[in-house]
C-alpha cells in the first residue's frame, strides 16, 4: 500500500505520459463534479480522474506486455461472469482513493500534518508534472495544477497517518514464532518434455524408474556421501528452501514430513501428485530466514492494525459514491501510458 503510493508520487514527479483515443474524451467532463463524498468532504472528478490514470498508466505500460496482450485487450477481459479487467481495477482504485481521503480526516486526531519542506517538494512536483505533459494530455487526465496538487498532498499525508496508525503495534516477536528451518531437497517431477516441446505425464514405467533413482541417492546419502553429490550422480539439481510448518511454496505434503525431522535427518522419498521429494534439514533455525519472517509478522500485525482503524471509521463515516460520474471514465477507450526515456 505503502509502496504504491509512493510509486504513484514518482510516476507524477517524473513521467510524460502518453494519451491515444482522444475522440470525443475530456469535452463533457466537469472536474469539480463529485465523483465520492466521505462525510461532508468530497471527492473531485479531476483528483479521481488523475488518480485512476496514474495507476492505468502503469498497468498499460508494464502489465499489458507481461500478460501477452494489448492495454484495450486486457481491459475488455472478463475477471469473472460479472466483471471485467477494467471494472475490477477501477474498483479497487475508487476503494482506494476513498481510503485516502477517510484516512487523511482523522490527521489531526494524530497530529499529522504535512511540513513546510514536503509543500515545496509537492510544489515542485507538480510544476515539473505541468512542464513534462501538454495541455491536451492534461485535460483528458484531470492534470491541472489544482487536483495533481490536491492527490499528492493527500497521498503523503496518508503515508504519514500509516505510520502513526501503526506506531502502537508490538514489534516484539520470539524465535519461536517466527523460526524458519533450512534444508536441501532434490524434486523429481512426474512430468517430462517431449521432442516437440510439449509437456506430458510420465508413463507408469517412467515413473516407476524415477523412484528408483531417487531411492538410489536416498542409499547414497544414508551410506555418508555428500546430498549433492549422490544427486549430481543421478543428474539430480539440489534446491534450498527455508520453511516452516505453514509454507505452501514447496507441496505442502512434503513440508509436513520434512517439519518432523531433526537437523542433519534425512527424509524418506516422498510421493506426491506432481513427483518426488528427498530432503536433508540444514539446520532447526536459520538466523537470516528467522530474522526476516519477524519482519513480515510485524508487518502482518501493522496492516491487521491499520486495517482495523479503517474499518471502525468507515463505521462511523457516510460515503455516497457517485457511480454515474464515476463510470464516465473509460479506460478502454481511452489509453494512457508512460513515455519511456532511455536515461530512466
Amino acid at each position: 500500500m505503502i509502496s504504491l503510493k509512493k510509486r504513484l508520487l514518482v510516476l507524477a514527479a517524473a513521467s510524460t505520459f502518453a494519451v491515444t483515443s482522444l475522440a470525443g474524451c475530456g469535452n463533457s467532463i466537469n472536474n469539480d463534479e463529485a465523483v465520492s463524498t466521505i462525510g461532508e468532504e468530497k471527492i473531485s472528478f479531476g483528483v479521481a480522474n488523475f488518480y485512476a490514470r496514474m495507476q492505468q498508466a502503469q498497468y498499460e505500460t508494464y502489465y499489458a506486455g507481461m500478460m501477452g496482450t494489448t492495454a484495450q485487450e486486457m481491459w475488455k477481459q472478463q475477471v469473472d461472469k460479472s466483471k471485467t479487467y477494467e471494472e475490477m481495477v477501477k474498483e479497487g482504485v475508487m476503494d482506494n482513493l476513498e481510503i485516502v481521503y477517510l484516512v487523511d480526516q482523522h490527521a489531526k486526531d494524530y497530529k499529522v500534518e504535512l511540513t513546510k519542506d514536503e509543500q515545496e517538494s509537492i510544489e515542485k512536483v507538480v510544476k515539473q508534472f505541468i512542464a513534462d505533459n501538454n495541455e491536451s494530455t492534461r485535460k483528458v487526465i484531470s492534470g491541472s495544477k489544482e487536483y495533481v496538487k490536491e492527490l499528492l498532498e493527500k497521498l503523503t499525508l496518508q503515508n504519514k497517518m500509516t505510520k502513526q496508525m501503526t506506531a502502537d503495534v508490538d514489534q516484539n516477536v520470539s524465535d519461536d514464532e517466527a523460526a524458519q528451518k533450512a534444508m536441501d531437497y532434490v524434486f523429481l517431477s512426474f512430468k517430462k518434455t517431449a521432442e516437440d516441446g510439449s509437456v506430458k505425464d510420465m508413463t507408469a514405467e517412467e515413473k516407476e524408474k524415477l523412484k528408483e533413482k531417487a531411492q538410489f541417492i536416498r542409499k547414497a546419502v544414508a551410506e555418508g556421501q555428500p546430498f549433492e553429490e549422490a544427486a549430481k550422480t543421478q543428474e539430480v539439481e539440489i534446491k534450498k528452501a527455508t520453511f516452516d510448518k505453514k509454507t505452501t511454496s514447496i507441496d505442502t505434503d512434503f513440508i509436513k514430513v520434512a517439519d518432523t525431522l531433526k537437523e542433519n535427518e534425512l527424509s524418506e522419498v516422498v510421493e506426491t501428485q506432481s513427483g518426488l521429494y528427498l530432503g536433508q534439514i540444514t539446520s532447526l533455525l536459520d538466523r537470516e530466514a528467522t530474522d526476516a519472517k519477524k519482519e513480515t509478522i510485524i508487518n502482518e500485525r501493522k496492516a491487521a492494525k491499520y486495517q482495523e482503524l479503517v474499518d471502525t471509521w468507515k463505521k462511523d463515516t457516510k460515503i455516497d459514491r457517485n457511480k454515474k460520474a464515476w463510470k464516465k471514465i473509460n479506460f478502454e477507450k481511452t489509453g494512457v501510458a508512460i513515455k519511456q526515456k532511455s536515461e530512466q
